[in-house]
Parts: C-alpha cells; structure tokens; sequence
C-alpha cells in the first residue's frame, strides 16, 4: 500500500493521543507490564504516552527499518537490537515485556521482533487484517489497502472531498 492509496487515513496529533490513551486503557487490564519495547520510528509516539498511563519507567526501543522509501514495503532490516538485558525477562522469552508500535500492516515487523521476544505482550494503535494476528492488543482496524497518514508525516493542506476522489 502506497501513500497514493485513494483509501487514506489521516489521523491528528489529538486523535492519535486520544487512541494511545485507549490503548493504554486496554493494556491496563493485560499487564503488569516491567518494560517496555517501541518499535521505532512509529512506535516511539505511542510507547511514551503508553509508558506514561501505566506508569512504565524501563523503556527500550528496537529499530526495524522496513519502508526505505516511504512507499514500497522492502526486506527488513534489525538497525539496533533489543538490549540483552530486556531480552532477559522472563527467563529469555519477553514475559512481562510490553512491545509498542503505531501500526502493524502486514506483520513482517511484529513477526522478526516476536521471535526475540516471544511472550511479549504485542500492541499497536492501528491493526490491518494482514498483521492483525500478531497483535494482542489494538485499538482501531482499517482495511489493508488504506493508508495511515500519521500526524508526524503532515503539514496542513487542503484535503478533497471523498466524493471528488472516487471513480465514478
């Protein structure tokens, strides 16, 4: 899915905030929680908001690039692994760890990091049905072929009516 997909879904800095609070309210219920794992860049919003409403003070961050050009998923690539010292809990297989990131699309990401990790806790604001599967918690699903137009990618511009962008 590009970011040319007539199917868009722009999200602002405060739906995103209320949705990670949802999230967090969901999330209250699974935990507790000792640490957390964002999964970077889209997982560094949420996980701080998340961390903040549980009060998690251990945070971690994994880096997983995967769209190298903003529009085409590529072969991914582990930047900077998990700390040893997370990988730890519970006795090497994630227990009490909570994996944070901003969408799972097709699950590729979430699959590499749940095999480090494998009884994390995984959660994500937004869900597609691709990577649905891998997600334990969730707060919004959309179709696969939508794309999420996050506050951080946008500038303030005009937006057409649906009606004007629909093929017939």
């Amino acid at each position: 899915m590009s970011p040319t997909s007539p199917k868009a879904f722009p999200v602002s800095w405060d739906q995103f905030h209320r949705d990670c609070r949802a999230l967090a309210w969901r999330l209250a219920s699974a935990g507790p929680f000792e640490a957390i794992v964002c999964i970077t860049r889209g997982g560094l919003v949420p996980a701080a908001i998340v961390a903040r409403e549980l009060d998690v003070r251990l945070i971690e961050s994994v880096c997983i690039a995967s769209y190298h050009d903003y529009k085409n998923q590529g072969e991914l690539q582990v930047l900077k692994d998990i700390a040893p010292s997370i990988k730890a809990f519970g006795e090497g297989s994630g227990k009490g760890v909570l994996v944070v990131d901003d969408l799972t699309d097709t699950g590729k990401t979430a699959r590499i990091v749940r095999d480090m990790l494998p009884n994390a806790h995984f959660a994500a604001v937004y869900a597609k049905p691709a990577g649905r599967p891998l997600i334990d918690t969730f707060v919004t699903e959309v179709s696969q072929d939508t794309w999420i137009y996050f506050p951080w990618d946008m500038g303030l511009a005009y937006q057409a009516p649906i009606r004007e962008g629909s093929a017939g």
